[in-house]
């Protein structure tokens, strides 16, 4: 009986011997369907048979996390150091990394964790040069920092390994519903023109799935891979920042042969002249889309100097997290003013969400 790897690679060659036009497109569907089915059933083997091994498991802390992924020996060691004052081994060879190190950048009053990872090879996201370490660890990120240099800047190499692993950069949740029952067949209900995939195509993608009962609702334009990242489960929809470092060693017309490559836009660096460090600072922090809270004690006056920073769409339970565990639990209400509020001190609970500059008075049990 062929292997899981055997199997996606004979699908994948039917995929790309299939000619493409409209009376194929829902075939190619079930078949990355296929893939997508068997590819989450070899991740589930893979985590059985880990045995304990060592991972890269390493404990969020701070109000945000950044991965760098990049290829092996293009700066990575030396750009944490830079962010953060930690101490990570710097060499010319590669593979100096050999486990996550991470560090804290103190930006504008917030935390950022930044975790230098091994670099990754092309492979990757199929076990290669510990691939599958690395793009775990990257799975718990909120920004993914795309890191080459001016000899290593095929950035697409990277973003495929992230793509074949679930990582969707730069991309949101399909706006999808699905309500299965156990009978009356498969009902499509779409709030938009669907032009890129039929009633047929997306009905054969659920069949493949074990669907065959249920109510779909679609409420974008969607094509066969979101149909399938949807009906996967696992997919991580994270942002992206994209350097190339060693900017000041570039030669000839580098620097616009990296435009047409990558064919994208990225921010120029080096991290040994301490050039664009501090604009990649100022990208972090508005990539990760911060809010500033300002606390305000039951009887007093709010801290307008000093407040607390948070990502946005974070709620009150965000805030009293942050302050102490026992906030949540001894939480009586919220007292908050500003954007979010109807009005002036209304009172909230903990899935109140809060916006930028709001005032926030927490009430506790015994207070």
């Amino acid at each position: 009986m062929a292997t899981i790897d055997e199997q996606i690679q004979a699908i994948e060659e039917e995929i790309f011997n299939t000619q493409k036009n409209k009376a194929t497109e829902h075939h190619i569907g079930k078949l990355k369907a296929k893939i997508a089915k068997l590819k989450a059933q070899q991740e589930l083997q893979r985590i059985k048979g880990a045995g304990g091994g060592k991972g890269y498991y390493v404990k969020k802390s701070g109000d945000a996390t950044v991965a760098l992924v990049g290829y092996p020996s293009v700066g990575k060691s030396s750009l944490l150091n830079r962010l953060t004052g930690s101490y990570a081994e710097v060499a010319s060879y590669q593979f100096t990394t050999l486990e996550v190190i991470p560090g804290v950048m103190d930006y504008k009053g917030a935390k950022i964790q930044i975790l230098d990872m091994p670099g990754i090879i092309k492979g990757a996201s199929r076990g290669k040069g510990r691939g599958r370490e690395v793009i775990t660890a990257a799975r718990a990120a909120d920004i993914i920092l795309l890191m080459g240099d001016v000899y290593n800047y095929r950035l697409d190499v990277l973003e495929r390994e992230l793509y074949d692993a679930g990582i969707r950069l730069d991309k949101t949740p399909p706006d999808i519903t699905l309500s299965p029952s156990d009978k009356g067949g498969i009902i499509i209900r779409n709030t938009i023109n669907l032009t890129k995939m039929t009633n047929v195509e997306i009905a054969e993608i659920l069949r493949a799935y074990g669907i065959v009962n249920g109510i779909i609702t679609i409420r974008e334009d969607i094509d066969t891979e979101t149909l399938v990242d949807f009906l996967a489960g696992n997919r991580i929809y994270v942002p992206q920042v994209a350097v190339i470092n060693k900017i000041d060693l570039e030669y000839d017309d580098v620097r616009d042969e990296i435009k047409r490559t990558i064919g994208r836009d990225f921010l120029p660096l080096s991290v040994e002249k301490d050039v664009g460090v501090e604009e990649l600072k100022e990208l972090i922090y508005e990539t990760l889309g911060f809010i500033r809270i300002y606390l305000k004690p039951q009887r007093g006056k709010a801290d307008m100097k000093d407040p607390l920073v948070i990502l946005n769409d974070s709620t009150v339970r965000t805030v009293c997290e942050h302050l102490h565990r026992d906030f949540v639990r001894l939480f009586r209400y919220a007292k908050v003013w500003g954007k979010s509020a109807k009005f002036p001190g209304q009172s909230v609970g903990l899935d109140h969400a809060l916006s930028d500059e709001d005032i926030l008075t927490i009430v506790v049990r015994g207070k």
